[in-house]
């Protein structure tokens, strides 16, 4: 078993890197052909990973949606949606959020260890709850999946769990849409903040793919040498 998952990070962002509006209103990014695409990517996933800022803005269901694509997974003797987690350092989590009610798929919560009581007792039977601490909190995430039998991970957000994972080398492929617009607003989440990053001049990531979908510019870029060409 390896110690980490294969993890494919996926994101929408504007021109000028922006994940949301930095509003109340929700920012819409994808094309349903570019929902269609990120359909297609979660159903060879084992699990997906939001951050919990993610599960309480955009309430997400991290489900599988094509129904041809549950039944296949179902043929292959897997659940009809990856397992579903998200990491949080506060607790504030909704048990009636669509992250924990939509669908049958296993449900796995990271929080620092002095909080799972107050997380398990919140959650009930809708999530299991783990505890993790210290600055390598990511990497004690992804080791835990490991070893829970996650070979594959799908990251989708938000800024702060892709920065994390960005920082500290941990993701092996990138998987990026650019919608045609800006956004201009310094308080919207960017897709990347601040911090040391593996690749710069001297050490650029491997655009492997790079597509034109509805208007947007759909890329995928190789960020280790463990980058899966399929």
């Amino acid at each position: 078993m390896a110690d980490r998952p294969y993890t494919v990070l996926s994101a929408a962002m504007s021109l000028d890197g922006f994940l949301d509006a930095g509003t109340s209103e929700r920012l819409i990014l994808s094309t349903p052909a570019d929902l269609e695409r990120v359909d297609a990517l979660r159903a060879t996933c084992d699990a997906i990973l939001v951050g919990a800022a993610t599960v309480r803005r955009d309430n997400p269901r991290l489900l599988v949606r094509a129904p041809g694509r549950r039944a296949d997974r179902i043929a292959q003797g897997l659940p009809d949606s990856p397992a579903k987690v998200t990491v949080t350092g506060s607790g504030d989590l909704d048990p009636d959020a669509a992250f924990f009610t939509a669908g049958t798929t296993e449900r796995l919560v990271y929080c620092p260890p002095d909080l799972v009581g107050d997380c398990a007792r919140r959650l009930g039977d809708r999530a299991t709850v783990v505890g993790v601490d210290g600055p390598g909190v990511l990497v004690d995430v992804l080791a835990d999946l490991a070893g829970r039998g996650v070979r594959r991970l799908l990251v989708e957000g938000g800024g702060r769990v892709h920065t994390q994972l960005l920082t500290g080398g941990l993701a092996d492929e990138l998987r990026l849409a650019v919608a045609p617009f800006f956004v201009g607003n310094p308080t919207a989440t960017r897709l990347a903040g601040d911090g040391g990053y593996p690749w710069c001049p001297d050490h650029r990531a491997r655009l492997v793919d790079a597509a034109r979908l509805d208007d947007l510019a759909v890329l995928r870029y190789a960020l280790s040498d463990r980058f899966e060409e399929s």
